[in-house]
């Protein structure tokens, strides 16, 4: 796409999966496009499993991605069960469970390499009417027609321009993690492993389901991802756990290797305690756990003249909603639409503003009604009656937010 005799150009801040969708969407619509990734060396995996919606062939086509072989898992619904084992509720809701990092590797492969810039750390920007110049902490910098911020939820681009937005502690933490099938017992391969579980101890929520191996094919050999919300107060415990065995206090997150030994062995400790044995079981057998404190990013704006935020960048919502990668796309394939039915980049930064205001707000208030009862530290999610919330309304309503859903949900 050329403008006034050349090609028009874009830099993107951040290089996960929001900044490979519009990074590839924006190519395949003839712009020039160079990503700055903050991190030197190639993102890691994040380990982790991610509902397939039945939307994703459609963005990741319009990305140029090669999307085969990435279906994953299929399960049937999501079934719910007591400490005891027991069966308490079961939905059916046929969906696949995929993996981020299938979806990652997709996306990367689509972009040319050649602009994609590892170790880029945006310091400042500044934008006129003819466009946006970044700079780094390396002392370069780029110039572009239009600038956007993909770059997550602690987000450079929305610091610089709307510092007044930052991550909300939600009041719990997330326990992650993943075990390879053939480290199962065989009880767990045979009756527990194909489903999407959900369990409710005191203060918390556990969800169990299967997802492809390391190797990203849904083949033997495959893995069992859990995610376990703990409600946890902010303040001492949390900054206890958010802090190293050197004694530093890492803010809003902690690498893997470096959460201490004594929270791993407590999280096990209270699987025992808490769980049915089969899950309990998943939580021992990990080898190495993800700690994920949960926070809530409600934008304003998300158009700054040539600036735009999309992704994690703009809105987070908490996980129960389960669209995170969707949503980036989402995001990316509407930049990308409002820019070439515009005149202007304001006048399409504006547009797709408009667009996806709404949208986001929505997931970001389905997560904080699924959420509130962990919020609050409740014993589940009938305690308190003025929530109109309970187990059944939760597994059939968690990581759908269509407008059918949202009309559930308390204003």
């Amino acid at each position: 796409m050329r403008r006034n005799g050349h090609q028009r150009s874009a830099i993107v801040i951040g290089g996960s999966i929001g900044g490979l969708f519009v990074g590839n969407m924006l190519t395949r619509a003839g712009w020039h496009v160079d990503i700055f990734e903050r991190v030197r060396d190639a993102l890691a995996s994040r380990g982790t499993g991610i509902a397939r919606h039945a939307e994703m062939p459609r963005l990741l086509a319009m990305a140029g991605a090669d999307d085969s072989g990435s279906l994953g898992i299929q399960v049937d619904g999501r079934t719910a069960y007591h400490r005891s084992g027991a069966r308490l509720d079961h939905f059916e809701y046929p969906q696949h469970l995929a993996a981020w990092s299938r979806v990652f590797k997709a996306l990367e492969e689509a972009f040319p390499a050649a602009h994609y810039h590892r170790g880029k750390d945006l310091v400042s920007l500044e934008q006129g009417d003819d466009g946006v110049v970044a700079r780094f902490g390396d002392g370069t910098q780029a110039s572009a027609d239009i600038l956007i911020g993909a770059d997550g939820f602690r987000s450079t681009v929305r610091a610089l321009l709307a510092p007044e937005i930052v991550p909300d502690y939600c009041g719990y933490v997330a326990w992650r993690g993943m075990v390879d099938e053939c480290e199962l017992s065989d009880a767990f391969r045979r009756d527990t492993f194909a489903r999407y579980a959900f369990c409710f101890p005191s203060g918390g929520q556990f969800i169990g389901y299967p997802v492809v191996n390391a190797d990203d094919s849904a083949g033997s050999g495959r893995r069992y991802n859990f995610l376990w919300y703990s409600h946890v107060a902010d303040g001492h415990d949390l900054t206890d756990l958010l802090t190293d065995s050197t004694g530093k206090i890492h803010q809003y997150s902690i690498a893997p290797m470096l959460i201490r030994s004594e929270h791993v062995a407590a999280l096990k400790e209270m699987a025992r305690e808490k769980l049915p044995e089969e899950f309990a079981e998943v939580v021992c057998r990990t080898k190495q756990h993800l700690l994920q404190p949960i926070y809530d990013v409600e934008s304003q704006k998300i158009a700054f003249g040539r600036v735009a935020l999309i992704g994690d960048a703009s809105f987070v919502a908490r996980p129960h909603v389960g669209t995170g990668v969707l949503k980036a796309g989402q995001d990316a394939r509407s930049v990308v639409g409002c820019l070439s039915a515009s005149a202007s980049v304001p006048e399409a930064f504006a547009r797709y503003e408009a667009e996806r205001l709404i949208p986001n707000r929505d997931t970001v208030r389905l997560g904080r009604y699924l959420g509130a009862f962990i919020e609050r530290g409740l014993a589940g999610p009938e305690a308190d009656p003025a929530l109109c919330l309970d187990i059944p309304k939760i597994i059939r309503i968690s990581a759908r937010p269509t407008p059918e859903v949202m009309e559930l949900v308390p204003q």
